[in-house]
């Protein structure tokens, strides 16, 4: 064992013992119900013992994908994203990002726990967005946190996280014993795909998360929309593409699997910004979802509870909600036959059609 994984299995040993100590484990309780306008604060509901379905889930996050991209890119360079949003899959371009933060952690944090992020009002608490902070989930929100790898566990499956950025010890650190497998190879897209693909070709976790992160090194690097954030996009749908492709290929991949796909923001073109939640270009992102028994269709057609918000921002208290990315959790257990991460807003209802 290297130095760097004693580190990491120390921390993940620590934080998990004081989460125990301080009654922030992900403990069975009981939380207050909850509304669009105000997720109450509290300790999560018992994790269900519903069995996974046999279905498989891989939940793909472009991170910094602005949908403006793919216009500029085209079907021609972008032929698996376009497959996934608007073409096989029920998809969107317009889909929003969570409401107090466009940042990269507290966004995906929101993807695996269904949660808003203020601590205070039942979200998960997750502010920072680096490395540093060796706090969990649940001592961030102050309160138990469940999150889909838990309900996975709890319905018999297995879980695996795919990153590229080592931020994303966060979630090994805060449901270690939910995690089966946490692969992190930083600024590596090719290699983290190439680690997914070797696991689907062995035996295929019941939820994969995979995480890509070149568009936004790019985009910090070089601006939104530049040529080589676009590039990069370009690179991204090849390895998404590479994915679709072996489950296509591979039969009983392709009659089980189901991927879902979002971002945690956008940005800015032309600046190497995305932290303005109130900004289009940064909350806009897309929500597609694609595989086994999934039509081609809009996703708001489906879903005429949900409103197109156009160019609008609608907050907690909008009547009729948009699609956000924080759907990301109980889409995939709807997927996999099982109920609704405990304490969770987004979708709470699994009321979201895809099918």
């Amino acid at each position: 064992m290297t130095s760097l994984s004693r580190t990491r299995s120390v921390l993940v040993l620590l934080a998990t013992l004081s989460a125990l100590l301080t009654g922030a484990a992900t403990a069975p309780g009981h939380a207050a119900p909850q509304t669009a306008a105000q997720a109450a604060p509290g300790a999560a509901p018992e994790v269900t013992s519903r069995a996974v379905n046999g279905k498989h889930v891989i939940a793909i996050s472009v991170d910094g994908l602005n949908p403006r991209a793919l216009n500029k890119l085209g079907r021609a360079r972008t032929p698996y994203l376009h497959q996934l949003i608007s073409e096989q899959g029920a998809g969107t371009l317009n889909a929003r990002a969570q409401l107090e933060m466009t940042v990269t952690l507290p966004n995906h944090t929101s993807m695996v726990t269904g949660r808003r992020i203020k601590a205070s009002r039942g979200g998960h608490g997750v502010t920072w967005n680096d490395d540093t902070v060796t706090k969990t989930v649940q001592q961030a929100a102050g309160h138990p946190v469940s999150s889909v790898f838990d309900v996975v566990h709890a319905g018999g499956g297995t879980t695996a996280v795919y990153a590229t950025k080592s931020k994303f010890w966060l979630f090994e650190r805060s449901w270690p014993a939910a995690v089966d497998k946490n692969v992190i190879k930083v600024e590596k897209n090719a290699a983290v795909v190439r680690a997914l693909r070797q696991d689907l070709a062995r035996k295929a976790p019941s939820f994969a998360f995979l995480h890509l992160g070149k568009p936004d090194q790019m985009g910090h690097e070089y601006g939104w929309l530049s040529p080589r954030y676009l590039a990069a996009v370009a690179t991204v749908d090849r390895l998404v593409g590479s994915v679709l492709n072996q489950v296509r290929g591979t039969p009983s991949l392709r009659s089980s699997t189901v991927v879902v796909l979002t971002s945690d923001h956008g940005g800015i073109p032309g600046t190497t910004r995305h932290s303005d939640q109130r900004n289009r270009e940064d909350y806009r992102v897309p929500f597609a979802v694609w595989g086994a028994g999934i039509a081609r269709a809009d996703l708001y057609r489906l879903n005429p509870t949900r409103a197109n918000p156009g160019r609008t921002r609608p907050g907690f208290g909008a009547a009729r909600q948009p699609i956000r990315n924080g759907e990301l959790a109980n889409v995939s257990l709807s997927i996999l036959g099982l109920g609704p991460v405990p304490g969770s807003l987004w979708d709470r209802r699994q009321d979201l059609r895809w099918r």
